[in-house]
């Protein structure tokens, strides 16, 4: 299969491994060590990948959930009243249950940097295969700065830009306007914002380093458009996947921020936004971008030492050119997650796109 193919990819040929002697025991290890917005964001998709997974011929669905207070609970299930009734436990001891569950593969559902990297890291100590992208590489994507020079090396092109570090005495280069400005390591389009006039900057930049104490200072790319791209692997090959592209516009919308992405219903429940015809899309895999783009998020994925899936944005100038933004190196595999609508689009169901990263992740912890 080239690397460059897109399509349905059947996967009845692999099988458990090891471990097709019996169901796997799967532990879903969701929340956040660091704030509650982040261990809302987890709950919101990994309650939905406990549904959207669910095999009791292949799997046994075993819960952790991690608490910014730095307790764990390992409630029945996701619900706020299994978690309500289960008991916090301190980190030792938590870990001592996590060794004892029998775990045979670990979903990762945590999107803190503490839990992208320090909780995978935990996973390799205890010595329990997981999905997903190893702690380093998650680290690498989680900053933006050092990411887009990692796939820049590597021959994907990316705007002009300069990180503004963090400290009192923290000042700015000079690069023509407009530009955008975020956070280093915020996800979410958190503290992003487009700034056209020069007096403008500087608040921009300190509310940008509000969230992580860095900022990226980036040459604001014209529209053209704004699509994601996500790659899996198939039998140790790469799979792009059809781009998901996203409402923006030059008048009304140049940039997309935090309300693009999620809101808060009335009860206070996170709820998705970017997921209707309205804001985002699939391209027609005959569009003449979607080569352009597959091209540059192979040679980023390579590049950042993904494995199973990767997601990477990309801003299309008014040329047709793909300007590397960011990756976003994870996927819950929930139903909403975009890797997996990229990949029914593909013709790959859910069942086979988590199939295929536990199968790789049992042959190669």
């Amino acid at each position: 299969m080239p690397e460059h193919s897109t399509g349905p990819h059947s996967t009845e040929a692999h099988s458990t491994g090891p471990h097709s002697t019996g169901p796997l025991r799967v532990l879903h290890l969701a929340g956040s060590a660091e704030d509650d917005f982040l261990a809302d964001v987890s709950l919101l998709y990994a309650r939905d990948c406990l549904t959207a997974v669910a095999d009791p011929e292949r799997y046994v669905a075993l819960v952790a959930h991690v608490s910014p207070d730095g307790s764990w609970r390992f409630p029945a299930d996701l619900s706020p009243a299994a978690l309500a009734a289960a008991d916090p436990v301190p980190f030792a001891e938590a870990v001592a249950v996590v060794a004892g569950l029998g775990v045979d593969l670990v979903v990762p559902q945590m999107f803190c940097l503490s839990g992208m990297t320090h909780h995978r890291a935990l996973l390799e100590l205890l010595g329990l295969p997981y999905v997903g992208n190893r702690p380093a590489v998650m680290a690498l994507g989680a900053d933006k700065a050092l990411a887009r020079a990692v796939v820049a090396a590597a021959g994907v092109t990316v705007p002009e830009a300069y990180v503004v570090p963090g400290g009192p005495e923290a000042g700015a280069a000079d690069l023509a306007l407009p530009v955008v400005v975020k956070p280093v390591a915020a996800d979410n389009s958190v503290g992003v914002s487009l700034v056209h006039e020069q007096g403008d900057l500087a608040a921009a930049v300190e509310a940008a380093r509000e969230h992580g104490g860095r900022a990226l200072v980036e040459t604001y790319v014209p529209l053209g458009r704004e699509v994601r791209c996500g790659v899996i692997e198939v039998d140790g090959e790469l799979v792009c996947l059809p781009l998901e592209e996203y409402a923006v516009d030059t008048d009304t919308k140049p940039v997309r921020d935090q309300a693009d992405k999620l809101r808060r219903a009335d009860d206070g429940d996170l709820a998705l936004v970017a997921k209707d015809a309205e804001h985002a899309w699939i391209v027609d895999p005959a569009d003449p971008v979607c080569e352009r783009v597959w091209t540059a998020a192979r040679l980023a994925y390579r590049a950042l030492g993904c494995r199973h899936y990767g997601l990477f944005d990309f801003r299309i100038d008014p040329d047709g050119e793909p300007w590397f933004l960011e990756a976003g190196l994870y996927c819950s595999y929930a139903r909403t997650s975009v890797v997996a609508v990229m990949a029914r689009a593909a013709g790959i169901d859910l069942a086979q796109l988590f199939r295929l990263a536990v199968d790789d992740a049992l042959a190669h912890p």
